[in-house]
């Protein structure tokens, strides 16, 4: 079935199958779910609520919340009105909060807590129109909670919501994302129910599971890719499952044995990194087991066939070795589903030959957000590209390299910004992405580098420092990396340490115990290590993109300092700036 606006999603799982778990979180130490039919319920009584506090068509609704089963009760209830849902990351600055909540013009805010409550107050505070309603989901001393919203909507006539419902159109705003950007404020992304359907609707092959199958969701879904693959799960019939934190991912991953979940690349290395220092703990022959399993997962090739004494190899160290890593993933997951950044091409290969297909997908808020993806089938996924472009998105690339992509998932434009929007979509409809990017084969995209990263050094060469970062990012043993050198005679890098994997190799090399971070940055021997490390890198580049200076960093980029976004890219002016006098002494030094 093809669906023209979001709720109408909800609508028809309520429909059909009225009792199958829809929504799961944990409360008590048990997993409890919420049926197709009692999410629509709560979500009538969300929408009629908000219509009792004022709500209207095209008001806008803030939702400042980790993933839970009622941001999306919310966001329903926000969506049956015609309202617009603005979601907010939890973690981003006061200043930010307050930015959006006036650019946008947002009337209610609903917000998790007394901690994330407190810091909305301090950004209302000096506004002159704020919020008019702030409602927390956690009960909170003195503040009306969603429940509150949930049980004056109870109190309603639900059949007045039904015109309300039909009068909402599939080109209606549906959503305004505030994209954090490297630099610069954020700017809301418009994005209607036509945009993220049509997405969904392209994206339903690549999921070949039944309905009630589960997935884990632990991605914000103040960020498009969890949101419309929220959208996707609930078309295809899945039971979305709540992580309870981070921290607990792997716990959670275990007792919910998920079919498949989406994930940022950085999760997957983690997994791998943390798999694999298991393995170097092993001796003897399961030890040799271990390494002999992983060099025939580091070899894959979904476009090739390595003939059959590799694939009995494979298929032994499936049962011997990577039945473990699926046991470790719950034992039931078949697709993961990896976007947000580049993917490393051994993970890929691994978890590939481990039997877990992992798709890597492209793509922007501003596109709803894929534009290419990987296929579910061998034939369909060239491990180090993204994938084929989706059915029904026009890609073509630029004399300069750049992807430029049309398709009816394309935002409306930038809110109140029609001068940001000039710049980014042409006449012609087509949307500028800042990638830089090939077809390779003719069909499968490759993202090379973003086309305002590469810069130029004084010798008159381009560098582009994705490949480069990509590369040493590869390295267990580093956590982040920025190449840099716009106008300098050479490239040269800033590194932080992966500390826990660099105390391991500390402790192997006999390093006093007791050195902190800085001190340990700073050491003579460990300098060495990452020299070594940068010099192998680069033997795979030319030489006038080679790293000729690095700086050791003592401290990671984080979202709180400012040096990343809320999805974790890197804010390289930021990064710059709070490292001015490093960069200094790497070429001047």
């Amino acid at each position: 079935m093809t669906f023209s606006r979001t709720f109408d999603l909800l609508a028809h799982l309520a429909y059909t199958t009225p009792e199958a778990d829809c929504l799961v979180a944990k409360k008590d130490e048990q997993w409890q779910p919420l049926s197709a039919a009692k999410v629509q319920e709560m979500s009538n009584h969300a929408s009629l609520g908000l219509r009792a506090l004022g709500v209207r068509a095209a008001d806008k609704v803030a939702i400042i919340c980790p993933n839970r089963p009622e941001w999306v009760v919310a966001d329903m209830g926000i969506a049956q009105l015609g309202a617009v849902s603005v979601p907010m990351y939890p973690t981003i600055t006061v200043e930010d909060y307050r930015h959006i909540f006036q650019d946008a013009g947002v009337r209610v805010v609903l917000v998790e807590g007394e901690k994330l409550l407190a810091r909305v107050q301090e950004a209302v505070a000096r506004l002159p129109h704020g919020p008019e309603h702030i409602l927390t989901f956690e009960p909170t001393p003195g503040h009306r909670s969603f429940a509150d919203l949930l049980a004056l909507g109870a109190a309603a006539d639900v059949a007045a919501l039904e015109p309300l419902k039909a009068a909402v159109q599939p080109d209606d705003l549906l959503t305004l994302i505030y994209t954090s950007g490297t630099t610069g404020r954020p700017k809301g992304v418009m994005l209607s129910h036509r945009n993220i359907l049509f997405n969904c609707q392209n994206l339903l092959s690549y999921l070949p599971l039944s309905p009630g199958h589960k997935t884990l969701s632990f991605l914000p879904l103040s960020h498009i890719f969890e949101r419309t693959a929220t959208f996707l799960y609930l078309q295809l019939g899945f039971s979305i499952y709540y992580a309870e934190s981070v921290e607990r991912i792997a716990d959670n991953l275990r007792e919910v044995q998920p079919h498949v979940f989406t994930t940022v690349p950085r999760l997957l290395e983690k997994i791998y990194d943390k798999i694999v220092a298991t393995g170097q703990q092993l001796t003897g022959l399961k030890r040799k087991l271990f390494f002999w399993a992983l060099d025939l997962g580091l070899r894959y090739d979904t476009q090739k066939d390595q003939g059959a004494w590799y694939n009995a190899q494979l298929a032994l160290a499936n049962k011997l070795v990577f039945s473990k890593w699926r046991a470790a993933m719950g034992g039931q997951v078949r697709y993961i589903v990896s976007g947000g950044g580049a993917l490393q091409p051994r993970l890929a290969r691994v978890f590939w030959a481990a039997g877990i297909r992992v798709m890597e997908g492209y793509g922007m808020t501003e596109t709803s957000p894929v534009i290419a993806a990987s296929q579910p089938v061998p034939e369909g996924n060239l491990i180090g590209a993204v994938g084929p472009v989706l059915p029904g998105v026009e890609v073509k690339i630029a004399a300069d390299g750049e992807i430029l992509t049309r398709s009816p998932s394309v935002m409306q434009g930038y809110y109140q910004r029609p001068d940001l929007t000039a710049e980014v979509i042409d006449a012609e409809g087509w949307l500028h992405t800042g990638d830089i990017g090939e077809l390779v084969q003719g069909r499968f995209l490759k993202i090379t580098d973003r086309k305002k990263e590469m810069f130029k050094t004084s010798n008159g060469k381009y560098v582009a420092p994705q490949p480069l970062e990509s590369r040493l990012s590869e390295s267990p043993l580093v956590e982040q990396v920025m190449v840099l050198g716009e106008g300098e005679k050479y490239a040269a890098a800033l590194l932080v340490p992966a500390f826990t994997e660099l105390r391991a190799w500390a402790r192997q090399h006999q390093l006093p115990a007791d050195l902190s971070d800085a001190a340990l940055a700073a050491h003579a021997q460990v300098r060495q290590l990452y020299e070594q490390l940068v010099q192998q890198t680069n033997a795979a580049f030319a030489q006038w993109e080679q790293i000729k200076k690095i700086e050791l960093l003592p401290a990671l980029w984080s979202v709180e300092s400012g040096e990343l976004t809320p999805t974790l890219k890197v804010r390289r002016k930021i990064i710059s700036q709070n490292n001015q006098q490093r960069i200094e002494n790497l070429f001047r030094g």
